[in-house]
């Protein structure tokens, strides 16, 4: 019956090389001490023969062996702080190698999360679609149930937007956490969104253009080809002269590749000639039908 061994991984391997360099290493520095403990007693052993007078003949012999036991104590030494160097290395190599190992269990994780979002997303959408259609096909048409049947399809077109972009940012921070250059922090506390004094209604959209409006006393803008939640009352307006769009739509895809979701990018300046104020432009097209009737 034959038998297959697992192939190790590298933490493994490292881990063995170590153990086994180790191993090296004490039995060279018994031996060491052996060789330098011999030399100590040829040298005391030089030192009475030569108080005592002995012959040449029995002193340089002395001598020669007092020499063979320098060089072999002084390879010795050079054999284990080479051998230290390896361990150093290996050792080194280890850290590394677990490291990547812990990057990999992470990506993995996020990886899973990812496909567990897109795994619930068809649930969520059968279960949205379900309630529009209970209206759509209801006996009577009642402007409440037509009303929440608009709510009701506007948040699934969003969530599974939504979806798809989160899905896509979770698989990127896999790869970058692979390599080493994503900084992600497991498990870590969503930070509170801060509750705004004045309740707007918003719906979240992708710029085309840098903007700029106005909630009370409050200056807001936002960069270029950024996720950004606009107040529901300039959406149409938006819209309707390109500078935003929804985030299903196919060239909103293809820009979050390029560009990303924003969360990074700058807030634009005021004096950018491409920021685009949503309130002056409603504004302009408010005085533009009554100049006509004028």
């Amino acid at each position: 019956m034959a038998f297959f061994r697992r192939e190790l991984g590298p933490v493994e391997r490292f881990e063995n090389v170590l153990q086994i360099k180790q191993a090296e290493r004490d039995k060279l520095a018994g031996r060491l001490g052996s060789a330098e403990s011999a030399l100590i007693e040829q040298r005391a052993a030089a030192e009475r023969l030569a108080v005592a007078g002995a012959s040449n003949a029995r002193l340089e012999k002395a001598e020669t062996k007092m020499r063979a036991d320098e060089e072999r104590a002084r390879t010795l030494r050079t054999e284990l702080a080479d051998l230290d160097e390896q361990i150093a290395s290996t050792d080194r190599a280890l850290s590394d190698a677990r490291a990547q190992r812990d990057r990999e269990q992470l990506a993995n994780k996020i990886e899973t999360l990812a496909a567990a979002i897109e795994g619930a997303v068809p649930g969520f959408s059968a279960g949205a679609t379900a309630l529009v259609d209970a209206v759509a096909k209801g006996a009577v048409q009642v402007a409440e149930a037509a009303r929440f049947s608009a709510s009701v399809d506007a948040v699934r077109r969003e969530v599974l937007s939504a979806a798809d972009l989160v899905c896509w940012e979770l698989r990127t921070i896999a790869v970058r956490t692979r390599a080493g250059n994503a900084n992600v922090t497991s498990a870590a506390p969503a930070e509170a969104e801060q509750v705004p004094q004045i309740q707007i209604e918003r719906q979240m959209i992708y710029t085309l253009n840098p903007l700029l409006w106005r909630e009370g006393s409050e200056v807001k803008t936002a960069p270029a080809f950024a996720m950004v939640r606009l107040p529901k009352g300039l959406l149409p307006l938006a819209l309707r002269h390109q500078h935003v769009d929804y985030l299903n739509a196919r060239r909103v895809q293809t820009l979050m590749h390029v560009h990303g979701s924003g969360e990074t990018k700058a807030e634009p300046s005021s004096d950018d000639p491409q920021l685009v104020d949503l309130d002056a432009l409603a504004a302009s097209e408010q005085q533009s039908p009554e100049a006509d009737v004028a």
